[in-house]
């Protein structure tokens, strides 16, 4: 690893060069989150969290989604199934949870529906700044992964085909499927707002 020096910081490592695969999949994820930032571009506070048309979505939420979906599946390719917990409460069922009816929800699942609003004190600058460091950390995993075949099996979750399994590949795969989708999305939404799309 060479080091590169930063005025006033002394040596840093520098990026470790990567494959010709990894560098595709970096830019085309990359090139996906452009797309949706560039929805929220010229917005206010109060306009990221303005629900334009008949959908619960806004577009702070769904930049919130995706920055927390990638980070999810990020660590579930460094840990395994353990960083994607889905338990439910004592009592329970998954037939209780799906249709509505369970007497308590799981954390996870309260985080995963605010994940779709801007909630109060929350701001644009801040949620692109946590998007931001979210993206830093997936491009350094990805860097620093010894091979993009390494998988994990899934949770046990009723969603989940029993004993799948993701390769690093196919996660970095469907983040960059789940950003496209939400940012085609939020250029709709964009476009109810103030008729500005992100092309």
């Amino acid at each position: 690893m060479t080091m590169t020096s930063s005025p006033g910081t002394g040596p840093t490592p520098s990026a470790p060069a990567l494959d010709g695969e990894r560098a595709d999949l970096i830019a085309e994820l990359a090139e996906a989150r452009g797309a949706l930032i560039r929805t929220v571009n010229g917005l206010s506070d109060q306009q990221i969290a303005e629900r334009p048309t008949v959908s619960s979505l806004c577009l702070g939420g769904l930049v919130k989604h995706v920055t927390s979906t990638e980070e999810s599946w990020l660590r579930f390719v460094t840990e395994g199934p353990s960083a994607m917990t889905f338990a439910l409460p004592e009592g329970v069922t998954w037939e209780d949870f799906a249709a509505g009816t369970a007497r308590t929800y799981p954390q996870w699942a309260i985080d995963r529906q605010n994940d779709f609003q801007v909630l109060p004190g929350e701001t644009l600058a801040g949620i692109l700044a946590r998007y931001e460091e979210v993206a830093a950390r997936t491009e350094k995993i990805v860097a620093t992964l010894p091979d993009l075949s390494v998988t994990h099996p899934l949770p046990d979750v009723p969603w989940n085909e029993p004993g799948a399994v993701r390769s690093a590949r196919r996660v970095l795969i469907h983040v960059i499927a789940e950003t496209t989708q939400h940012a085609g999305h939020a250029d709709i939404l964009r476009e109810a707002i103030d008729g500005q799309t992100s092309t």
